[in-house]
């Protein structure tokens, strides 16, 4: 399924598409150009119905812009306006190497990965199968701490979301309140947040979800060699904040920021502090 790339009907902005395994299209925007003088900053985005590169850093990524960095932010298979085929197993491993893919055809060479959520594991996992290519990594609430069986059933924000993706909701409250879920305040969850989501959920398969598969790195962690920004929201109801003391413990160089502020979407819900404390840490 290929999405609808008339920026009139479209519920983000549309950047470019980039062709990946001569056989998809993945969405991407993009300010500026790769130089081997600074790396190229790549914003990656978690999942969840109707997730996009944009909706997950639309108060983010510009900051980073106009402070004259190249910046990528792409939406993965399955998500935002990039293709959504059935017939994919949607495992964090393929979304690695297809952003691989997508780096190499933008000449990137370096790289500093923000990863939130799911979009975090595929961060850490990314910089442990091309090191080489990585100079740091921040990560926000990111997957692939702990096996999930140790935790998941605990949070409400994935039991929610679960049931309203076996349900098939489309309705606006529904949507509105699972969006309820990711957030300390619930002010955070405008009209336009909703929006740019809702209509990207109805054309997602449900193979999106019920193939989803995040490589746990528990183990792997202390291979790490770069530094790393890990974020928290105290308040996350997705992914345990427990989670950050095991970054804290197992990451050779790392720096850890938890919010009493902030849920799952630290970087929306504190988009001033989140992009000084960014920015301070790619020094």
């Amino acid at each position: 399924m290929s999405s609808q790339s008339n920026t009139l009907q479209s519920p983000i902005p549309v950047g470019h598409f980039i062709e990946v395994r001569d056989a998809y299209r993945l969405h991407c925007h993009e300010v500026g150009q790769a130089s081997a003088q600074r790396p190229t900053l790549v914003f990656l985005h978690g999942s969840g119905p109707g997730a996009s590169g944009y909706s997950n850093f639309h108060l983010n990524f510009p900051f980073f812009a106009e402070q004259g960095f190249h910046v990528l932010v792409p939406d993965f298979l399955g998500y935002g306006l990039s293709d959504k085929p059935e017939d994919v197993q949607y495992t964090s491993t393929l979304h690695v190497e297809l952003l691989h893919e997508v780096l190499r055809k933008k000449n990137v060479t370096r790289a500093v990965l923000v990863g939130n959520s799911m979009g975090g594991a595929i961060a850490f996992q990314y910089g442990l199968t091309y090191p080489e290519q990585i100079d740091k990594l921040v990560v926000m609430g990111p997957g692939g701490v702990e096996d999930p069986a140790l935790w998941a059933a605990q949070m409400s924000g994935l039991r929610c979301m679960g049931a309203f993706i076996a349900g098939r909701k489309t309705d606006r409250e529904s949507f509105r309140e699972l969006l309820h879920h990711i957030v300390a305040s619930a002010p955070t969850i405008t009209e336009e947040i909703i929006d740019s989501r809702l209509p990207i959920w109805l054309e997602q398969p449900l193979a999106v979800y019920a193939t989803i598969k995040v490589e746990v790195l528990t183990e792997r962690l202390g291979e790490l060699k770069m530094p790393v920004l890990c974020l928290w929201g105290q308040k996350d109801n997705f992914l345990p904040v427990r989670h950050a003391l095991i970054v804290a413990e197992r990451v050779p160089d790392v720096r850890v920021v938890i919010s009493g502020r902030s849920g799952h979407w630290f970087m929306l819900e504190e988009p001033d502090y989140f992009n000084r404390e960014v920015l301070d840490f790619l020094g």
